[in-house]
């Protein structure tokens, strides 16, 4: 990033992959770095226009299957989003983008579909229901984040190959659907979850962590969380409660 002062923050194709909610977590990154003095310039950039390469954040959600194959498609053909992390830009990817930014998954068609490659992930059909449902999970150590909450719905299942990390060890939830545990994946400064929620709005940790590695700091000025706190607060307690 060339100037410390300000952020660039990049929403990509809200026309197609911006179900449950996930537009949050842009909202969500913009208001933290706004509260911390940074200038945001905010560029929601659909999917019939050319991904900018300069951008610091990149942020992608869910969407439904044609849609989502849609997306993979138009951004391997434009393929700015992939410059875009060689050049050191943060993707934080949830769903649907999740699976767009590993190797390949299964579209709609039930063939399979080509990704992005930018994270050692591959994502299939799962053989039984959908995971639905909240979530609490230990998120990996190394990013040093308090415990994850989530609202997760797919029926998709992710398997993390070697040159990425699980993002989170799942308590209560299904993850990455795989039966070993795992939430997510990461490696870098590319992210992915399949938490909704907007899983920032629960999480601001995680918006907050997107901002240092931005600016390259070890840690950000404090802002007043009470707001995130209550509604982590109730999430966790509503999904830990007896049925």
């Amino acid at each position: 990033m060339s100037n410390s002062s300000g952020l660039r923050l990049v929403w990509v194709y809200p026309d197609l992959l911006s179900t449950y909610g996930d537009q949050g977590n842009v909202l969500v990154v913009e208001r933290r770095a706004q509260q911390r003095g940074l200038a945001v310039e905010r560029l929601d950039v659909r999917s019939d226009q050319p991904m900018p390469t300069s951008g610091d954040i990149y942020l992608i959600g869910g969407g439904e299957d044609r849609p989502q194959r849609l997306a993979a498609e138009r951004l391997l053909r434009d393929g700015g989003l992939t410059r875009a992390v060689q050049n050191g830009a943060i993707i934080f990817s949830v769903c649907a983008g999740y699976q767009i930014i590993g190797h390949e998954f299964i579209n709609d068609l039930g063939q399979r579909q080509q990704g992005l490659g930018l994270l050692d992930v591959v994502s299939e059909r799962g053989p039984g229901e959908r995971c639905v449902g909240d979530v609490l999970a230990d998120i990996d150590q190394h990013l040093g984040l308090p415990q994850l909450t989530g609202f997760e719905n797919h029926q998709g299942i992710t398997r993390i190959g070697p040159h990425a990390r699980p993002f989170a060890h799942v308590r209560l939830g299904n993850g990455n659907g795989t039966g070993d545990g795992t939430e997510g994946a990461w490696n870098g400064t590319v992210f992915g979850t399949y938490m909704h929620g907007p899983v920032m709005a629960r999480n601001p940790q995680i918006a907050d962590l997107l901002i240092k590695l931005t600016l390259d700091a070890n840690a950000l000025p404090p802002v007043d969380d009470r707001w995130y706190e209550a509604l982590r607060n109730e999430r966790i307690a509503a999904a830990t409660a007896p049925a």
